[in-house]
């Protein structure tokens, strides 16, 4: 059975991967405070201790706005934190699978992104995403770097259950129309990581792009989960401007997903029917 080393196992993303993988892998979930990867020493030790077949690496800084205030943490979780883990990896001889992000665009295209797009990030949370993937791709022997975007999951915070939150509480929201993406169920990729994972060969370097199929605003994101959840809330579409953030947001960030479904024989659901499954999953556990 491969074993398994996850950065970020108390995050969004990491719960879901110990949910999806336990079972097929051996997984060695760590997080903050015993394997802190801004420290190089403490994480190549761990790293040492338990000497993984691979290390799926989601730890990041991903509060937004946050980033734009706190800078300097996130460089040091972000680009210094991802150079610690990919070096110890090359340490120790694993495969490294980073999770990256469709902010390192800068939402200018007109058509999905390829993996090969300019990345122009305009913000701090896409830069630092960035530079740790150059790091990552230099530095580690074997490595492949997964972007996805508008993640969400059963766990933790995000759109989903801040939409079903609000919709209970009243009667109607504004939410951004002119900012289009795809969402992504954290199970849907965990999923894929699951059948990624073995394939990959030592010495590969590669970034791909992985998101549910399908395109839509935010203000049709929550539409759908208001709908779904059988909630009465008035959805009403706004411009991005009366909605202001410290962070500039992409306002075109679809992903093509041809490579990782061509490499790796990968088949996506619709963002509508991965989004049935978590609402479904969170009405089960009354959350």
């Amino acid at each position: 059975m491969m074993k398994v080393l996850l950065t970020g196992g108390k995050g969004m993303l990491g719960r879901t991967i110990r949910r999806i993988l336990g079972g097929r892998f051996e997984i060695i979930p760590t997080d903050l405070p015993k394997a802190d990867i801004t420290d190089p020493g403490v994480f190549s030790a761990v790293l040492a201790k338990h000497s993984p077949d691979a290390v799926i690496h989601c730890a990041a800084m991903t509060a937004v706005d946050k980033c734009e205030t706190e800078r300097e943490l996130a460089y040091r979780l972000n680009e210094r934190g991802s150079a610690n883990v990919a070096t110890a990896c090359k340490a120790v001889g694993c495969r490294l699978l980073a999770i990256s992000t469709d902010y390192v665009f800068d939402g200018k295209n007109y058509v999905p992104y390829i993996e090969t797009d300019p990345a122009r990030p305009k913000s701090v949370y896409g830069c630092t995403k960035f530079e740790g993937e150059k790091i990552v791709m230099s530095r580690a022997d074997t490595a492949v770097i997964i972007r996805t975007s508008w993640l969400y999951s059963e766990y933790g915070s995000n759109f989903v259950k801040t939409m079903r939150r609000l919709g209970k509480e009243r009667g109607m929201l504004k939410v951004i129309f002119d900012q289009v993406g795809t969402p992504t169920y954290a199970g849907d990729l965990a999923a894929a990581i699951v059948h990624i994972l073995p394939q990959i060969r030592p010495g590969m370097k590669s970034i791909y792009h992985f998101s549910n199929e399908g395109v839509c605003s935010w203000y049709d994101f929550a539409r759908a989960i208001i709908e779904m959840s059988g909630l009465s809330c008035d959805i009403r579409p706004i411009e991005s401007w009366e909605y202001p953030s410290k962070a500039a947001r992409p306002p075109y960030s679809v992903l093509n997903k041809a490579k990782i479904k061509k490499d790796f024989g990968i088949r996506i659901r619709h963002w509508r029917d991965a989004l049935r499954e978590c609402i479904d999953n969170l009405e089960e556990n009354n959350l």
